[in-house]
């Protein structure tokens, strides 16, 4: 008699069925393969900076100096807000007074309802009788109770002149600093085109504030320390796909090289600089009179910022190579 069946084979079961991929689609600002030559227009580019920079100058020459504000000029400013829209004619007539010289009242918006008074060489250390004294005369014009004083500022002549040199020292070591920063992560021309980059950027901003007769104070001076180390962040952006680039790409031209990497980062400065730029605007249009030449600084310096990373560092490294022995 037969013995029952043995026990049953197992085969091993190839499984067919693919695990399910999942495709990812993101949006795409530039679209890949752009290869636009921002080399070949660099002499273009040239003459709009040197055109911005000379117009800013000009300004500058023109209102003999920037708009200083109470922190560099010394003096005291009063903000003050009216109840109802008041033409800015009557406070000039309330504060012709002896007592009160080199008055300059300045329309801040708000439909004719805020003004800043500033009245240039206050007394040393900071007495507030400048400040009684144009108080006086707007309760005598338009009566007790009618305008709010919103802030008080009294600076002494010394002390704005020691803070003039001393932000004029920051921009300058924050310019330096970052140039030598980016020359020892890269080579020394990136440095110089950093450096050039830099100065621009901050030359085409005091213009743009003098233009637009923004007041230069120590808030401004801040911003200008704000664009220069973003402009420094794009620009090692930039710099770090040119050396990647340059290793893998040895026989192509520095030209090439650097319409490549300009235009494979182009999507993510565009990005980055774009949101910057939104959120300083909203700043600019939503963040009152108090912070309009800081956040207007900030706006032209990220916008100038954005352009010199392309238009004048990189064309500075380009012009350093040609002068060096063929790669």
């Amino acid at each position: 008699m037969k013995g029952g069946p043995g026990p049953m084979a197992t085969r091993p079961t190839t499984r067919t069925d693919k695990v399910p991929t999942i495709e990812h689609h993101f949006f795409e600002l530039i679209p890949p393969g752009l290869n636009i030559d921002f080399v070949g227009l660099r002499f273009k580019m040239l003459l709009v900076s040197w055109t911005l920079i000379l117009i800013g100058l000009v300004s500058i020459y023109l209102h003999g100096g920037l708009n200083y504000g109470i922190d560099f000029a010394g003096g005291t400013m009063v903000h003050v807000k009216f109840g109802a829209s008041t033409p800015i004619g009557d406070i000039r007539g309330a504060l012709s007074r002896p007592e009160l010289r080199e008055v300059v009242v300045q329309d801040v918006g708000q439909g004719g309802k805020e003004f800043q008074i500033r009245v240039l060489g206050a007394a040393e250390g900071g007495s507030t009788a400048i400040a009684d004294a144009i108080k006086t005369g707007l309760r005598d014009k338009f009566g007790e109770g009618t305008y709010d004083v919103l802030r008080v500022e009294t600076v002494g002549p010394k002390v704005g002149k020691d803070l003039w040199r001393d932000a004029t020292l920051a921009v300058l070591a924050a310019t330096l600093v970052m140039a030598t920063y980016i020359a020892l992560r890269f080579e020394l021309r990136f440095g110089i085109g950093a450096a050039v980059a830099l100065v621009h950027d901050v030359l085409i901003t005091l213009g743009a504030l003098s233009i637009a007769n923004m007041e230069f104070d120590l808030t401004t001076v801040a911003a200008l320390l704000t664009v220069v180390g973003y402009s420094v962040h794009d620009t090692v952006i930039v710099s770090d796909r040119i050396r990647e680039n340059m290793r893998k790409m040895r026989r192509e031209s520095l030209a090439t090289i650097m319409n490549l990497s300009i235009n494979e980062t182009l999507s993510r400065t565009l990005i980055t600089s774009g949101t910057a730029i939104l959120v300083t605007a909203a700043l600019f249009v939503l963040g009152g009179s108090v912070i309009h030449s800081f956040a207007f600084a900030l706006l032209v310096g990220f916008v100038v910022g954005t352009y010199s990373s392309i238009y004048v560092a990189s064309p500075i490294v380009l012009y350093l190579e040609g002068r060096k022995s063929p790669r």
